[in-house]
């Protein structure tokens, strides 16, 4: 379950009782240094159950007092989207069959071509593996109507009027993928499909997203390095390098424009966490609460 997890949510380094995270939210209020008003910086998650999230009001006026708000991409930039799909292909012309036993690669083509809806697999077989995991995750929710909550996001940005941009392009994204050796991906995307719709795999994303649910950040985190999946030599350049860059061009665009930034939740706690990252650099970052999924609190 590692790389998917990482593709939901995103992962970071254990806290420390110096580092931790204070208070269970997912929206925190950067000022001082040299901010004239305050930005704010939000955790998401890539799939959660429609039904069950909505933004709270204090995201929604954080978005209303912003100049921008930034994802982790730009996701209606359509000239960006239409130009990716050559960069999901793996390099040097390698496809699954090349990376995987003949009964394992034989096993995995059954199983998409099985499943309606799904990307022919004829495409799908060229694709980085972890990019075929993330669609078999997103077919094996639990709920019928999975939703990002970067949608939600952008909907509010939209009835705001405010610009939406990205922090990362897609290409850049896209290679990430090929810093984490193909056989790894292929081997993963191998176990979650022999484990799809067994109860602790989906167990196991049930309890990421009562994490998320109830904003516990430290839980989200000890859920993810429990299923690490053999990622810690890639963690640099998963999570850290990009949490420092993210930091770098938040320091860049803040003292200019009040922005909200909205990443993986999982890039959030942790001593190379972006919270921390920005305590460091001198800003005050402080919880702020944050009541969006209170109905489905007490549910749980």
């Amino acid at each position: 379950m590692g790389l998917l997890l990482l593709l939901v949510a995103g992962s970071a380094p254990a806290q420390t009782r110096d580092n931790a995270v204070d208070g269970n939210t997912l929206l925190w209020r950067i000022s001082g240094k040299d901010l004239k008003q305050p930005s704010y910086l939000f955790g998401t998650m890539h799939m959660l159950c429609a039904t069950q999230i909505d933004l709270s009001d204090s995201l929604r006026d954080a978005i209303r007092r912003s100049d921008y708000v930034y994802l982790e991409l730009d996701m209606e930039n359509m000239q960006e989207l239409m130009g990716v799909m050559s960069k999901m292909k793996m390099t040097g012309d390698t496809t699954l069959a090349d990376l995987l036993p003949r009964s394992a690669y034989d096993s995995v083509r059954t199983f998409f071509s099985d499943k309606p809806g799904m990307i022919p697999f004829a495409m799908l077989e060229k694709f980085k593996p972890m990019l075929a995991a993330s669609a078999v995750m997103e077919s094996d929710v639990s709920c019928q109507n999975p939703v990002g909550m970067e949608q939600l996001i952008m909907v509010e940005a939209r009835q705001q009027h405010r610009s939406i941009r990205g922090l990362e392009t897609m290409a850049f994204q896209m290679s990430i993928f090929d810093s984490i050796p193909y056989r790894l991906q292929a081997q993963q995307l191998l176990d979650y499909v022999k484990n799809y719709g067994k109860n602790d795999s989906r167990k196991t994303f049930d309890e990421m997203m009562a994490a998320y649910v109830n904003q516990r950040l430290d839980r989200l985190e000890e859920i993810t390095l429990q299923e690490n999946g053999g990622m810690e030599p890639y963690m640099d350049v998963l999570l850290y390098r990009r949490n420092i860059d993210w930091v770098a061009k938040m320091s860049r665009l803040m003292p200019a424009n009040a922005v909200v930034v909205a990443v993986g939740a999982g890039h959030l706690p942790g001593d190379k966490g972006v919270i921390n990252l920005l305590r460091k650099a001198g800003y005050t970052v402080e919880p702020v609460t944050n009541n969006m999924l209170k109905k489905l609190e007490k549910s749980l």
